[in-house]
C-alpha cells in the first residue's frame, strides 16, 4: 500500500456563472520517502489538489468525490477533530508565499512553537528547544536570538526557511510544497531546494512538490505528474519525462525550456491559454491548441493509457488518443535536453 493514495478526486467551485470543476477525477499515488513532482500552467489545479490533501477547501468550493487514502485512512470520512490533528503532524505544507503564511503579529519562534506543543504535547520549554533547533537546522544564523523576531525582520528567503521549519517541525509522513522558491532569487532557491532534499532524505518524508519550473522537477523529484485543465495528462519518471515525453502539453513544456549551448533564436511556445474551467472544450480539452489535433479530439475524450502495449499505465501514461488508437497518424516526438530542437512533427521523431 502506498503511503498516501489518491483515487478519482473531483473538486468544484459554485461560482454565479455556474459551477468550476478545478480537479477532474484525479487519482495518483507517493510512496513513503518518494519526492513527487505536480507540474502546470496557472490554473491547472495544483494547487486546489494540495488543498484538497488537508481539507482546506472553502466555500464555494466542495469536494464532489473520491478518496483520498494516509495509511489506508480516508481523511474524507474523518471527522473535523481528526483531520486537526493530522493537519500540520502527518501532512505539512509550506504554502507558496511564505509571507502572507507567516502572522505578522506573532514572533517566528512561537509560531513553530505552536505546533510543537499542539500536536507533540510538549511544554513551554521543550517546545522552544524544539524550535530553536529547527531555525537553526534550516539555516537561520543566531537561530536563539532569532527566535523572538516577528516575520518582517526577516528577508525573503529566511521566511521561507521558518515556513519550512514550521512544516517538518513534527516530523511529518507528507509534505507538500505548493511552488515554495518562487518568489526567490536563483542562488536563494538552490539553496532551499538542498535544504528540502536533505531535510526530507533525513526524516524519510515524502514529498509533493508543485510547481511550473521543470527545472526544480528535473533538481529535486523522482516521479512527475503533469496537469492540465483539472486533469493528469501524463504521469512518468523524471528521467522519461524529460527524455521521451508522451502527451503534446508535455512536449510543448519541455520544447520551451532555455538550455545552455542552445542556439535557438527564440524559444518554443504553447499557443492559446489554458482554457476557461466553467467552460472546458469538448472532447480533449487541450485540443485547440495541439499542433496534432485530428477532428476526434474534438468529440471524444481521452483516458489515461499506456503510451506503449506492454506498459503498466500505473507506471506510465499519457492522456491522448494516440495511445487508444484513435488518431490516424502515429505520433512519434522525442525533446533534446541539449542543442537545437526543432517543432514536433507528425509521424516523425526530431532532435
Amino acid at each position: 500500500m502506498a503511503l498516501l493514495e489518491v483515487s478519482d478526486l473531483t473538486v468544484s467551485f459554485y461560482t454565479p456563472e455556474g459551477v468550476v470543476t478545478a480537479v477532474d477525477d484525479l487519482s495518483y499515488t507517493i510512496e513513503r520517502g518518494e519526492k513527487f513532482g505536480v507540474v502546470g500552467e496557472s490554473g491547472a489545479g495544483k494547487s486546489v489538489t494540495a488543498l484538497s490533501l488537508l481539507r482546506l477547501i472553502e466555500s464555494p468550493g466542495r469536494i464532489e468525490s473520491g478518496e483520498i487514502l494516509l495509511d489506508g485512512e480516508d481523511i474524507l470520512e474523518m471527522s473535523e477533530t481528526e483531520v486537526r490533528r493530522i493537519r500540520g503532524n502527518r501532512i505539512a505544507m509550506i504554502f507558496q508565499d511564505a509571507q502572507t503564511a507567516l502572522n505578522p503579529v506573532y514572533t517566528i519562534g512561537e509560531q513553530i512553537a505552536e505546533a510543537i506543543r499542539h500536536h507533540l504535547d510538549y511544554d513551554d520549554a521543550a517546545a522552544r528547544t524544539r524550535a530553536i533547533e529547527l531555525l537553526d537546522q534550516v539555516g537561520i544564523p543566531d537561530a536563539e536570538s532569532r527566535y523572538s523576531d516577528y516575520p518582517h525582520e526577516f528577508s525573503g528567503g529566511m521566511q521561507q526557511r521558518a515556513v519550512i521549519a514550521m512544516a517538518l517541525s513534527c516530523d511529518p509522513d507528507v509534505l507538500i510544497a505548493d511552488e515554495p522558491t518562487t518568489a526567490l532569487d536563483v542562488t536563494t532557491e538552490a539553496k532551499i531546494l538542498d535544504l528540502l532534499e536533505d531535510l526530507t532524505d533525513e526524516f524519510d518524508t515524502a514529498v509533493q512538490l508543485i510547481t511550473h519550473d521543470l527545472g526544480v522537477v528535473a533538481e529535486l523529484c523522482d516521479r512527475v505528474m503533469v496537469m492540465y485543465a483539472g486533469e493528469a495528462v501524463e504521469k512518468a519518471s523524471v528521467e522519461q519525462l524529460y527524455y521521451d515525453p508522451k502527451h503534446p502539453y508535455t512536449v510543448g513544456l519541455m520544447s520551451s525550456i532555455p538550455r545552455v549551448g542552445d542556439d535557438r533564436e527564440r524559444l518554443r511556445t504553447i499557443p492559446g491559454s489554458m482554457p476557461d474551467e466553467a467552460e472546458v472544450p469538448s472532447g480533449c480539452r487541450f485540443h485547440p491548441r495541439c499542433p496534432y489535433a485530428e477532428d476526434v479530439c474534438k468529440r471524444k475524450h481521452p483516458p489515461l493509457a499506456p503510451p506503449d502495449e506492454d506498459a503498466d499505465a500505473s507506471e506510465r501514461s499519457a492522456r491522448c488518443l494516440e495511445y487508444t488508437g484513435d488518431l490516424t497518424y502515429g505520433l512519434d516526438f522525442q525533446v533534446s535536453v541539449e542543442g537545437e530542437t526543432d517543432d514536433p512533427v507528425p509521424g516523425g521523431s526530431h532532435e
